[in-house]
């Protein structure tokens, strides 16, 4: 049996900002999935399950909390499902929603995820000490930026592409009313005098912490066809896990990166990612990242993705648009950073990501990765719905 198209047809976000004071953490996702429902002009009770995610619980030591926001996402006597894999989270989140629709489990699915940074401290959260473990240092930065440098001396890449990428992606989010930093003060000589964090990372080319959600609502060719607006086709999705340590892996380009790409161009018929996909919403914490996941993810040959940045081909108006909301650099509630990666690329194909779309987008890929390296989620989407 052939499986159910799957649309995207309502797409919500909040404001994302450093602290959310005025709501509680219901009331925080209630919003987002208040505005998905709406975009997709549907009610609660039009929703058949609910799947949500978040990152760890420590974020914000508070274990659990699927368990009473059950009542806030108009869950109650609903399935509901919580999906946990580190900071890809946001897009396994919506890849497990997609695939009850797609089974025909259910029809019509609401999916969100959420972070409220503010009431924990996610860096000395990433830092617990764990037995047989490389140590975190001071957060993820610590981590990643050998990565960093390994990946600067296999390429000669020079030490401004980092800078290119966080200036490039701020300047997005001026566009962008969701994203939480507006920095209209920016300039690319104060992103490389910004302080020396992890070398070679500096502060200005880190993501902050933020409180937000974002909300989708996945349905089959029924409901796509009673939507509103035009649907974002799931064209294919795919999630792969590798271990954070062992012989032979590649921080700089993780193998189960490559797989669950190939995965996904296969299901979606993709011969030439560089071609064929017009925008890119990529899960960049620290700027040097868009270089190396344009090597990963197979729009650039191995060691000539910075040359890609370097040339301008990921700005807005370039070849091959990279994090035209503003990205992970711009905006960054843990749980929800990977889903809104999957929802602007929706936004793209739906022709209706406001200040920061890309003309003509027809097709575009969303993509999350988490912990050490390991974890990885993807989806492409297209505005034609695809062949059964």
């Amino acid at each position: 049996m052939s499986k159910e198209p799957v649309a995207v047809v309502g797409i919500g976000q909040t404001k994302h900002v450093a602290a959310r004071h005025d709501v509680s953490l219901a009331g925080l996702v209630r919003e987002a999935a208040r505005r998905a429902l709406d975009d997709a002009e549907l009610t609660w009770a039009d929703i058949d399950a609910v799947v949500i995610g978040k990152a760890p619980d420590f974020f914000e030591g508070l274990m659990m909390p699927e368990l009473y926001l059950a009542d806030a996402l108009g869950a109650v006597g609903k399935p509901m499902l919580r999906v946990h894999t580190a900071g890809s989270v946001g897009g396994s989140t919506a890849l497990v929603a997609a695939n009850l629709v797609a089974a025909r489990v259910h029809r019509t699915v609401l999916t969100l995820a959420f972070e409220k940074q503010s009431e924990s401290n996610a860096m000395w959260g990433l830092s617990l000490p764990v037995p047989f473990q490389q140590p975190l240092l001071a957060g993820a930065g610590g981590f990643f930026a050998p990565h960093v440098r390994a990946y600067m001396r296999r390429t000669g890449a020079p030490d401004t592409v980092g800078s290119l990428v966080a200036y490039k992606d701020r300047r997005n989010a001026l566009k962008n009313p969701y994203a939480h930093l507006h920095e209209t003060d920016l300039t690319l000589e104060k992103v490389q005098a910004s302080p020396m964090l992890w070398d070679p990372i500096r502060y200005s080319e880190t993501c902050p912490s933020s409180d937000g959600a974002c909300a989708m609502v996945l349905t089959d060719r029924t409901g796509a066809a009673r939507a509103p607006h035009p649907a974002a086709w799931v064209h294919g999705g795919a999630m792969r896990s590798e271990p954070t340590l062992f012989a032979g892996k590649d921080f700089v380009s993780p193998q189960a990166g490559k797989d669950c790409a190939a995965d996904v161009y296969r299901q979606a018929g993709i011969t030439d990612p560089r071609r064929q996909i017009d925008a890119v919403e990529m899960y960049v914490p620290f700027s040097w990242y868009e270089p190396m996941w344009l090597e990963n993810l197979g729009f650039a040959e191995e060691g000539e993705g910075w040359k890609l940045t370097e040339s301008g081909v990921t700005a807005l108006d370039g070849d091959l648009p990279v994090n035209p909301s503003g990205g992970v650099l711009s905006t960054n509630p843990i749980g929800a950073s990977g889903m809104i990666r999957f929802a602007e690329a929706a936004l793209q194909v739906r022709g209706q990501a406001g200040g920061h779309q890309v003309d003509g987008a027809r097709t575009a890929l969303g993509h999350a990765y988490g912990g050490g390296s390991q974890f990885f989620s993807m989806w492409l989407v297209g505005a034609d719905r695809p062949a059964t």
